[in-house]
């Protein structure tokens, strides 16, 4: 795997923290098919000082709705510490379909949002938050807007064509604004 790889890989979880102390892990899932992405025996992907390495799954079961996984090699609670925070990817030509009108979070990066009028908003640079309180951060001629994604604000996804239709509340580009 090379470095250049890593940005065609799509994010499925974060370590959270260690869990015990024979080298178990607990996930922040960023994937709605939890049993199947951290499966034993699956591999995931993770990028460690710089350097990226495929990681499988030893051990998996579900506590309040995270995974709690063993990787293999990762054998004690030292060798877990060292792995919270760590991005777990997977190639995204492993990702599962999705029902219209759902997305993947790296598919909304680079698209183009604008008003219902029509005026430019920005670009999709980054899509924040947990799975059901994600936001878009936006990157414009002003700055960095957030906008929370959600369908009665974001009227229209059309990834075909790379384009973000908002229909925001009044004042909310302005008081979301980051410069």
């Amino acid at each position: 795997m090379a470095d250049t790889d890593w940005d065609d890989y799509a994010v499925v979880g974060r370590v959270a923290r260690a869990h015990g102390n024979r080298g178990q892990v607990i996930v922040n899932p960023e994937t709605d098919f939890v049993e199947e992405r951290f499966r034993v025996g699956a591999e995931l992907c993770a990028k460690r000082s710089d350097r990226l390495e495929r990681v499988r799954v030893t051990a998996m079961r579900v506590h309040l709705g995270r995974p709690v996984i063993a990787l293999d090699g990762v054998d004690t609670m030292n060798d877990a510490e060292a792995l919270a925070g760590v991005e777990l990817r997977v190639p995204v030509s492993e990702l599962e379909p999705l029902p219209a009108g759902t997305f993947y979070r790296h598919d909304l990066v680079g698209c183009r949002v604008e008003t219902m009028s029509g005026e430019w908003v920005g670009e999709v640079a980054l899509v924040e938050g947990e799975l059901g309180a994600s936001r878009l951060v936006v990157k414009g001629p002003g700055g960095e807007v957030l906008i929370p994604l959600v369908q009665a604000i974001c009227v229209v996804i059309d990834i075909a064509v790379r384009r973000i239709v908002v229909d925001p509340p009044e004042g909310l580009l302005e008081v979301n604004r980051r410069t």
